[in-house]
């Protein structure tokens, strides 16, 4: 038999009924995957977030130390993000030094990194037995070190990401006002061949040039610039992730093994060493990436809103007014 939960809405009660099925769903086959963002910086990150559909939170703060579980349904599409040299008020109200949002406050409502911003992007299959897409991308720069590993799930599932700091190897002529963050050659001089734009808007035409080179050198594993996908984009199926900022880094051989690609024949470095040092938990993709397709910058992506017919754990209801 169905049975009755009781709802408090602002200017009602109402009852929801949830069938049997549906309360028996486990949370990630429902939801699509949890996503588990670690802060192993010396000090605070305010993870800012976008995606469709909207989650339930945009941006907060996470403490040295601490982490937070969020759940993202099939199909979701979305970036990550970390926050640096916050100053909030009791409101919630205020900015940041580095990859600001531009809201104005604390939560993101819709708005995307401002750059330069590491960004871990995800596009989730559709279904339990469709791909995830996720990379690490510094095509609209470097604000901090950031690693992702999947969790659980069937396929490459390669761990990728940035352990280098660029903040202390960016070019001076890329360096951010008051030294905050690297910013992408696109960004600092709005080239057509830095952007990928007009004559260079295609894989066969826009190629590595030596500042998107010093990003890959520093972060093999990770997008350099708009049509980076070869060595950038990764797959998994049915996990979930992990999102580390400012991972620790052993010394000798291991140390060193986290700044080599993922070799063809499946190994990965990476994934030792995330697994001892990152929580369990979360999955991502980024879904604008086909073979030869244009990575999007800040400055292409646009804004994206929550679906009204968007129902977080696609439960469902029948809803009674009493």
């Amino acid at each position: 038999m169905p049975q009755w939960y009781p709802k408090i809405l602002p200017n009602a009660r109402f009852w929801v009924q949830i069938p049997p099925a549906a309360k028996k769903k486990s949370v990630k086959g429902v939801s699509g995957a949890t996503f588990t963002l670690v802060n192993k910086c010396s000090y605070t990150v305010w993870p800012g977030i976008l995606g469709q559909p909207v989650l339930d939170t945009t941006g907060f703060e996470l403490v040295n130390g601490k982490s937070r579980s969020i759940q993202a349904p099939a199909g979701w599409s979305g970036r990550f993000w970390g926050r640096t040299g916050c100053n909030f008020d009791e409101s919630g109200h205020g900015s940041c030094a580095t990859a600001d949002c531009g809201s104005g406050e604390m939560e993101c409502h819709g708005a995307g990194a401002n750059p330069p911003a590491t960004l871990a992007e995800f596009t989730l299959g559709s279904s339990p037995s469709a791909q995830d897409f996720y990379d690490v991308s510094l095509v609209d720069g470097y604000n901090l070190q950031m690693i992702v590993e999947a969790n659980g799930g069937s396929g490459n599932c390669g761990t990728t990401g940035c352990v280098d700091d660029l903040n202390r190897r960016c070019p001076a002529e890329l360096t951010g006002a008051g030294g905050g963050g690297c910013r992408s050659a696109c960004e600092a001089f709005g080239k057509p061949e830095y952007c990928c734009k007009g004559e260079f808007g295609s894989p066969e035409s826009c190629r590595p040039t030596a500042y998107s080179k010093v990003f890959k050198t520093a972060c093999p594993r990770s997008y350099s610039y708009a049509y980076d996908d070869a060595t950038s984009t990764y797959t998994c199926t049915a996990a979930d992730y992990v999102i580390t900022f400012c991972p620790s880094l052993p010394r000798g051989k291991l140390g060193k093994d986290l700044t080599k690609p993922t070799n063809k024949s499946g190994s990965d470095p990476l994934k030792g060493f995330l697994s001892k040092s990152s929580l369990k938990g979360e999955k991502q993709r980024g879904g604008d990436r086909e073979s030869g397709k244009k990575r999007t910058s800040v400055h292409d992506a646009k804004e994206t809103r929550a679906s009204p017919a968007f129902t977080f754990l696609r439960l469902q209801f029948t809803i009674v007014a009493i």
